[in-house]
Parts: structure tokens; C-alpha cells; sequence
């Protein structure tokens, strides 16, 4: 079997992740933040030692203002719905995922002025036509650092420099890149970063956030949800200190042991390697496809301009079939349709059919990717 559906999610993940949650089920188990007893105690430093890991990972430089959730969804909800208001203006693109895009659409519905600037058929976005789209009332961009279709990445420095001189937020959805290309919040000046745990950071499903930068108005940016944090317990109102204004609510301890492992397996690795050794298989899988009679491929078509997410379709074969096929006959276990991002296959020309997407990952080899394209090559054979 030979799983590229690491876009969707990674699998297998590192040994030292499962041992993590495995170990806080067995030895830990205890509520952290809600007691002073030994292992309520344990519980709590371990959820520290992971805000820890992904504040040096991010270039944080204050661990409490890493906010957990249980995935980027949810982080990118709390920042759409707790800041935007009736007659504020957003910028987004038009190869962003349902997570950003569906809560965009409902508050539109509300007052929110929405503006999507188009990228281009390869998934390339231009800083210009973002700065183009920036009027009086405009209060934040949100933005995608790579498609979840076709991988390619967009400018989010540059982006970053746009906001900072137009005095607007720059909020950045990194399911698809967090763990697999660098991210400094710093020196990219993104403001809001929402991240998910269990793509590259290669953690458990249920567990994801947001870093908060400096410049967030946090008077402003309201709670998703409010409860019990263990914290100000005398009060019935949420506490207004970082992080626990933004988690009501038990967080995932036993998922937060792994996501910390796994975020501390991708720092002792390094984005440095990590991204060559996908950017290899990329270019490898890339090239191999394009050879094939009948196949098209999506995005860019270069390795250096992409995360390890590559599309393509075979004429006259919808994409499901083929998927089916490359499960069915090779064992090769991908995903097909419009990957909950519409509005991206508007863009590359694919919606309503969809693509054919292949998700490769750090675990992966250039054996599978090899077996992969003679795969494709059998099922596109008789064409």
C-alpha cells in the first residue's frame, strides 16, 4: 500500500507521536490547569512544552500567545467571527479552502464586504492585485499559504509587507505548508497564523490553533467560545489574558502530547531537509506525470513553487474512477474531487469534475513515488 493522501492528512506518523499519546492516556491522564495535584500538574507542562516547540518553530517569541484548537478550522472561525464586523472590508484569493471561504460567505451575509482577487490558472497570486484591492475600510487579508489542490505557494512575505503598509491584518491559513516549509511570523510580519496539527506538524487529528501577533487588537477579537479554563474560577466571566481567553473549554491534552512530539520530530529533522526531500519527490512525480500520453497536470509544474501536493486528471476517465482504479488495482490510496476548495478548481479550470490529487509527504519515497506514476501510466495505458 503506498498512501499519498498527505494533504488531507499525514500517515504513518513518527513512532515518537504515538508514544506520546500513549504515554499521556497511561501515565498522565489528568486534566491540565484544573488542579494542583502531581499529575494535573505533569498534564500542564506537558501542553506548555508543545505551545514551546510551535512558538520556536514559528519564531514566536512568546509561548502563550500560541492558542490551541482543535484544528485550523476552528482557529480560522475564531479569527474571522471574533474580529470582523458589518462594514469592515476583507481580501482574500480565489484559491482558498471551504474553511476560510465558508465562514467569509456567511458574513457577507451579515455586512462584511468580501473582495476575492482572482489568481492566476496556475494558482499564482500577485501582491499588487491584493494591494489593488485594499480600500479605506479594509481590515485584514486572509490568505492561504498554499493551495490544498495544486500546492502552489503564495507570496506571504511579500503579502505580509502589503498589510504593514496599509496599516491592515494579515491572516494566514498554513494547514498545508506548518511542518513543511519555513514559517517565521516575524519576518514574514503575518499577524494571525492558523495552523493545523496533523498535516506537517504530523501530530493527531483534534488538534490545531493560532499564533497571535503583537499588533492583534485583543479587545477586539472575541472568543469563539467561552467556559471553563481552570483559571479566575471565582469569575463568571472569561478570563482576558493569553491563552486562556481563547480556550473555554478542556483542551486536547492526549493530543496535544502528540502534537508536541511531532513538532519536535519536524524541529530535530529541520524544515531544511524536510523541504528537500519533498521538493525531490515533487519534481520527480512532476516530471514523471507530464510524460505520461493523456495526462494533465495543475499548478505550476515547478518544485520550487510548490508544497508536495500535485493534481492532474486523465482524459476521459473522471477523477474518482481513477482513484478508484490506483486503490483497487496498485494500492495506491489517494484523493479525488474538488477537496472542499471550489473556489480553487474554478480557478484552474477543473470545477465541477475536480482532480485526481496525489499528497505526498516526509515518510514517503521516491520508490512509492515511482510505483505511483507506473500506476497512472497502466490506467492512462489504454487510452
Amino acid at each position: 500500500m503506498i498512501y499519498l493522501d498527505n494533504a488531507a492528512t499525514t500517515w504513518p506518523k513518527p513512532s515518537c507521536v504515538t508514544q506520546a499519546v500513549v504515554n499521556y492516556m497511561n501515565e498522565v491522564g489528568a486534566n491540565p490547569g484544573r488542579g494542583s495535584h502531581r499529575l494535573a500538574i505533569a498534564a500542564g507542562r506537558i501542553v506548555y512544552d508543545a505551545r514551546e516547540a510551535l512558538a520556536c518553530l514559528f519564531g514566536v517569541a512568546d509561548p502563550l500567545r500560541i492558542v490551541f484548537a482543535s484544528n485550523a478550522t476552528e482557529a480560522l472561525n475564531l479569527v474571522l467571527l471574533g474580529y470582523l464586523h458589518p462594514g469592515d472590508h476583507v481580501v482574500t484569493s480565489s484559491v482558498e479552502h471551504n474553511a476560510v471561504m465558508r465562514p467569509l460567505r456567511y458574513l457577507e451575509s451579515t455586512g462584511v464586504q468580501l473582495t476575492v482577487v482572482p489568481c492566476s490558472p496556475q494558482g499564482a497570486l500577485d501582491p499588487a492585485d491584493i494591494e489593488r484591492a485594499i480600500r479605506p475600510n479594509t481590515v485584514m487579508l486572509a490568505i492561504n499559504h498554499a493551495s490544498n489542490v495544486m500546492g502552489t505557494l503564495l507570496p506571504i512575505a511579500e503579502l505580509g509587507a502589503v498589510a504593514r503598509r496599509r496599516g491592515v491584518l494579515l491572516l494566514v491559513d498554513s494547514a498545508q505548508t506548518a511542518g513543511a516549509q519555513t514559517i517565521d511570523v516575524v519576518a514574514m510580519q503575518i499577524d494571525l497564523l492558523a495552523f493545523t496539527g496533523h498535516k506537517g506538524l504530523l501530530g493527531p487529528q483534534g488538534t490545531g490553533g493560532l499564533c497571535l501577533g503583537e499588533r492583534v487588537d485583543l479587545e477586539r477579537l472575541q472568543p469563539l467560545k467561552r467556559g471553563g479554563t481552570g483559571s479566575l474560577s471565582e469569575f463568571e466571566q472569561q478570563p482576558d489574558f493569553l491563552p486562556d481567553r481563547y480556550e473555554g473549554g478542556t483542551v486536547n491534552a492526549s493530543g496535544i502530547a502528540g502534537l508536541g512530539a511531532g513538532v519536535r520530530f519536524v524541529l530535530e529533522q529541520g524544515i531544511e531537509r524536510i523541504r528537500a526531500h519533498e521538493e525531490g519527490q515533487t519534481a520527480r512525480l512532476l516530471a514523471g506525470l507530464q510524460e505520461i500520453p493523456h495526462v494533465q497536470v495543475y499548478g505550476t509544474l515547478d518544485a520550487a513553487q510548490q508544497t508536495a501536493t500535485v493534481s492532474f486528471n486523465v482524459a476521459g476517465l473522471e477523477p474518482s474512477d481513477v482513484a478508484l482504479r490506483l486503490d483497487d488495482e496498485f494500492g495506491v490510496l489517494c484523493r479525488a474531487g474538488l477537496h472542499c476548495a471550489p473556489a480553487a478548481h474554478r480557478t484552474i479550470g477543473t470545477y465541477p469534475r475536480g482532480t485526481v490529487r496525489f499528497g505526498l509527504g516526509y515518510l514517503n519515497t521516491l520508490e512509492e513515488v515511482d510505483a505511483a506514476l507506473d500506476a497512472v501510466r497502466q490506467v492512462a495505458a489504454h487510452l
